[in-house]
């Protein structure tokens, strides 16, 4: 009992660990970009497997969508011509016109300007640095939940808003399996997405991308 008991707390000190790492992170980038006096800034995503338990982590726009199998083994008949993986997109999204976020922003001092975005210019309410915002709002603070892997969990894609600008969660799922079919390299497989997505579906945005295979 007392083995389970350290592993749940090992989920506990891992998911306080990663929003410790993200405000350290925003931290170093502000004090780098208030001495280049440079504006920049990033959203992230981020997944920590620890055992069986998956632990995820975002700020901003980047997603995760985990590809799970709905082949009901022998119960009922699943179409062979569709994909048998559903999307599941693990992250939520920080937008400046959500309403949970547009609060924080107001409270700060902040305003959302009619075309959604905070002070009128990011469409974000979480990121790293982008100095400029962070009086009115703007925080790196991820949202992180954790949940258990079973056999039916075959990959998770993670990617930055340039990638889900042109893919769908569940396009790309698809895209992705039927390339895993091909090649059988995860490596492979996730750089054909993303040269998908910027040559032939024409990205303009950051198009990157980690694609994590499960071997049960």
């Amino acid at each position: 009992m007392s083995s389970l008991q350290d592993y749940h707390m090992d989920v506990k000190a891992a998911k306080k660990a990663i929003i410790e790492g993200f405000r350290r992170t925003d931290e170093s980038l502000l004090q780098e970009s208030t001495k280049g006096n440079w504006q920049d800034g990033a959203t992230a995503v981020c997944v920590w497997i620890l055992g069986q338990t998956v632990v995820v982590a975002n700020a901003g726009d980047a997603k995760a969508v985990l590809a799970r199998s709905i082949s009901t083994d022998g119960e009922g008949v699943v179409d062979k011509t569709k994909s048998q993986l559903k999307a599941i997109v693990l992250t939520r999204e920080h937008k400046a016109i959500f309403p949970q976020e547009r609060s924080r922003i107001q409270k700060a001092g902040g305003s959302v300007g009619s075309n959604g975005r905070l002070q009128g210019r990011i469409e974000v309410s979480r990121a790293f640095g982008d100095r400029q915002f962070k009086k009115v709002g703007l925080i790196s603070t991820p949202d992180v939940h954790s949940f258990e892997l079973t056999k039916k969990d075959k990959f998770i894609i993670l990617g930055c808003d340039g990638l889900w600008g042109v893919f769908g969660p569940g396009d790309a799922v698809e895209f992705v399996q039927n390339q895993l079919k091909e090649t059988s390299s995860a490596s492979l497989a996730v750089r054909r997405l993303v040269k998908e997505a910027v040559r032939e579906r024409r990205c303009k945005d950051n198009c990157t991308a980690v694609l994590i295979v499960f071997k049960h």
